[in-house]
């Protein structure tokens, strides 16, 4: 494979893992029936490179290796197959960018003395 190929496989690979921290992707990729592909599941499982830092200081959006990971599960792809259980995920990722990653400062603030 020469640079060119490799450097076309590189970015239509980051596009697709980043697309992963969607949950709504996510769920239409179930709708679509890719998680019973045997195919597709080898493919999942080769990305785990993703998360060697070398490769990982290139995701923009953290969720994508997380839900990678949970989509190495059965359990989880029949989980976020369904709306409501996709509508959930989707909230609590929510919830996490809002509060978690920035939670409210309960530290008082002394006054120099």
């Amino acid at each position: 494979m020469d640079s060119e190929e490799e450097k076309k496989r590189f970015q239509i690979e980051l596009e697709f893992i980043q697309c992963l921290s969607n949950p709504w992707y996510l769920n239409n990729l179930a709708q679509q029936q890719y998680f019973r592909d045997p195919a597709f599941l080898n493919y999942l499982k080769y990305l785990q490179y993703w998360k060697q830092p070398e490769y990982a200081k290139f995701v923009v959006y953290p969720h994508a290796l997380y839900f990678l990971d949970l989509l190495q599960h059965a359990e989880f792809r029949d989980y976020i197959s369904t709306s409501e259980n996709t509508q959930e995920v989707h909230r609590m990722q929510y919830y996490h960018w809002q509060y978690l990653r920035n939670p409210p400062s309960t530290a008082t603030v002394e006054e120099p003395q």
